[in-house]
């Protein structure tokens, strides 16, 4: 018999990967913007709607890469990717297939989801958190532990 994997115990580790990807597509989008790599040439610094929409996908593909600052990196890339689908593509066309609208429409619920679902355990956030965690914990001696050891050790015998 096969062994069974318990994907409810990689899902986090699917989303984090899934979220790198994501990001670096999104980055390689701003990169282009705003460098002109891998595909030039770059746009000028003239403050428009496309430099700034250059710059969002830049920034936010690398936070969201990086894991860092996630949720609101994405909440800010979905809108964007929304407002970018209603200005860009929904006057040509009411049907994304002919708009050339999927991919906006992808990212922007692709955002919206890690928004909510969180950047997972592969990330600076994740890190962070833990750090926090950790340093939030009141530090023990050997000693404290040994008699809670203890201490548990009576209950159980009592019970």
């Amino acid at each position: 018999m096969a062994p069974v994997i318990n994907t409810h115990s990689l899902a986090p580790y699917v989303l984090s990967i899934a979220r790198i990807v994501i990001g670096l597509l999104f980055f390689e989008h701003g990169l282009a913007k705003m460098v002109g790599f891998p595909q030039g040439p770059a746009l000028p610094f003239d403050l428009s709607l496309h430099w700034f929409s250059g710059a969002l996908e830049f920034a936010g593909g690398l936070l969201l890469t990086l894991g860092l600052l996630s949720r609101l990196a994405a909440f800010i890339a979905s809108g964007e990717m929304a407002f970018a689908y209603f200005l860009s593509h929904a006057p040509h066309s009411l049907y994304p297939l002919i708009n050339r609208g999927e991919g906006a429409i992808l990212y922007c619920f692709i955002f919206l989801y890690f928004a909510f679902a969180g950047p997972g355990p592969l990330s600076l956030d994740a890190l962070i958190q833990r750090r926090r965690t950790q340093s939030a914990a009141p530090a023990i001696s050997l000693g404290e532990r040994t008699a809670q050891a203890a201490s548990r050790k009576r209950t159980k015998v009592s019970n």
